[in-house]
Order: C-alpha cells, then structure tokens, then sequence
C-alpha cells in the first residue's frame, strides 16, 4: 500500500489535469469530482510502480477516461439525465466559455484526443501510447474535431481551443 505522503504527493501534481479530463467527459463539477476522487481510490487500493511522473500521469489519464466512460454508460446517469429543464448547468451558471462548451459538445471519441493536445500539451505520438490508439488515428480525430469546432464556433477562430 502506498504511503499516504505519496498519495498526496500525486494528487497535488496530477489532480488539476484529471479533474479537467473528468470535466471534459462528464460535463459538470460534482460528477468530475467524484470521478477524481474515484479514479484517486483506485490507485491507493492497489499498489503501483511508476517509472516516472508521466508514467503515473498516463495512468491516471487512462484510468480517468475508462471511469467516464463507464460513468456515461450507467443506468443512474441516463435517469439523471432527465431533470426538469430549469435545473441550472455549471456552464451557464458560469457564464461559460464558448470554446470550452464547443469542446464539450464533441462527441466522446474526440474529447481525449483534443484535451491531451489542447489543454495538456501531449504530442500526437504520445496520445497515441496513453490511449493505445494508433497515432494516425489520433491525428484524423484532432483533424475531425478541429472541423467540427470551426462549424459549431461559427468558421470564424483560428486559436487553440
């Protein structure tokens, strides 16, 4: 069992990028905090060694992804889902980022590929190791989701998302 120091160590440095990620998938707060704090359990109920900081990042990554996946494919979040329309969004509560929404609205095989590159500065051959996706695929979906985010922006922006 790891020592609670280096749990909080990991945490420290990697709890940011994965709570962005859950965010990413999930779409609201509460459900990416607990995400981070499942994902969190994980790895202190079962022992790991890391090679290194990206080693332990790329798992936590992995490991953040498989459980939002596994979150949107429950049946309590279908049955979430169907809250009355007046129930506030966390986006629209914070006045929300048009890009950030845009990036939201992709459709799951995208989200990874275009937060790692984005938002974490990944190259397409690394994502492509986290993600045990071929690069060439990596780099067709930053493609898809580029096109995507110029028709749902409106053609207009030329930035980073």
């Amino acid at each position: 069992m790891p020592k609670n120091d280096d749990i909080a160590a990991v945490f420290r440095r990697h709890a940011k990028t994965v709570y962005r990620l859950c965010y990413t998938y999930l779409g609201n707060a509460a459900d990416a905090e607990d995400a981070v704090q499942t994902v969190f359990a994980k790895l202190l109920g079962k022992p790991r060694r890391f090679n290194d900081a990206e080693h332990e990042k790329a798992w936590l990554i992995v490991c953040a992804q498989n459980h939002c996946r596994d979150v949107l494919k429950s049946a309590a979040r279908r049955c979430a889902a169907e809250l009355p329309d007046d129930v506030p969004d966390d986006r629209t509560a914070v006045g929300g980022d048009e890009t950030l929404e845009a990036v939201l609205a992709l459709p799951p095989k995208y989200k990874t590929c275009v937060y790692l590159y984005y938002y974490e500065g990944y190259r397409t051959a690394d994502i492509a190791l986290i993600t045990g996706t071929p690069a060439s695929t990596v780099r067709s979906h930053l493609s898809e989701a580029r096109a995507l985010l110029k028709t749902m922006l409106g053609g207009e922006r030329r930035e980073r998302p």
